[in-house]
């Protein structure tokens, strides 16, 4: 036991597999937030369409209020 042990030098494996892991986790990430972007732009144009619907209404109701408001002044 005179002389020291030897080391057994193995390649980089391991740093390789997480590499590996973290490129395939990557491209899944991605993938999901082509899907969120896509999903979310859909939302967004149905939201925009309700919103403007919804002040059309309210302005409309607004008119009727006031139409309806000189009508009964007099």
């Amino acid at each position: 036991m005179s002389t020291p042990r030897r080391r057994i030098v193995r390649p980089a494996l391991a740093t390789d597999q997480t590499e590996q892991q973290r490129q395939r986790r990557a491209l899944r990430l991605r993938g999901r937030l082509v899907d969120d972007r896509t999903a979310l732009a859909r939302w967004m144009s149905r939201l925009k369409r309700a919103f403007h619907a919804v002040e059309k209404l309210q302005q409309r109701v607004a008119r009727l209020d006031r139409q309806i408001a000189t009508l009964e002044e007099p």
